[in-house]
């Protein structure tokens, strides 16, 4: 019984770790493929680019599946210690994932305005210019109001990994106080106050640091033998 619980345990620890990387390198890398949209023409450019925007709408799909399946993954091992807590941290990440969505769709509407654009014979140029402004205004705000799910999921993930001692709690406090930095950094984005992206620093390279843990070490085994105890 012991056996099959650590080693269940194991293959989830290694699946989200792997999920981690996935989330972080998919939606980071994402950007690079649809930067087109900055770009001051951007209702011809990217209509060009239609090939590298599609890749970047793949991508950004790619991240809302692996942010949505880590809580998932994660959540009978985070329910031995507090379950309403686990089931916020699921709700959480299926609302950053919902935001990340959203924007996927607008991506896709500004590709279809352009090539409508591009096509058009004789195109209204203010319709398609206020359309595209709201569209990108749209992608801005959505790409704003994510980080506030995200850091309040990190807030809740690393407490319970921090009271559950599932893995180092150097390495969850770390998780706990990054997210507590970025939470406020995110509500001052949805200002404009000043620039706060260093904020985030912290949580990501600790998000990356706890993916490498969980491939390589796993979860506290005396913990888990203790759960089980505990069952049994």
């Amino acid at each position: 019984m012991v056996w099959q619980i650590l080693d269940s345990a194991r293959k989830t620890a290694l699946i989200v770790g792997i999920l981690f990387i996935v989330a972080s390198a998919t939606s980071i890398t994402s950007f690079f493929f649809f930067d087109s949209i900055y770009s001051q023409d951007y209702l011809t450019v990217v209509s060009a680019n239609e090939s590298q925007v599609l890749i970047g709408a793949l991508l950004m799909l790619t991240s809302v599946a692996s942010i949505v399946g880590i809580p998932i993954a994660l959540f009978s091992a985070l329910k031995k210690c507090n379950e309403n807590l686990a089931l916020g941290y699921v709700g959480a990440r299926i609302f950053e994932g919902f935001f990340f969505a959203v924007n996927i769709i607008i991506l896709l509407s500004l590709l279809s305005l352009s090539q409508e654009f591009v096509t058009s014979a004789a195109p209204n140029v203010d319709y398609f210019q206020t359309t595209g402004n709201l569209l990108l205004a749209d992608f801005e705000w959505n790409s704003i109001l994510l980080d506030i799910p995200f850091a309040m999921s990190a807030i809740i993930l690393n407490y319970l990994l921090y009271k559950s001692k599932l893995v180092p709690r150097w390495m969850s406090g770390w998780g706990f106080i990054g997210g507590a930095v970025w939470l406020p950094g995110a509500l001052i984005g949805m200002f404009s106050l000043v620039d706060v992206t260093f904020l985030a620093a912290p949580i990501g390279l600790q998000e990356m640091a706890l993916a490498v843990w969980l491939i390589v070490r796993g979860f506290n085994v005396s913990v888990l033998r203790s759960y089980s105890s505990k069952t049994d």
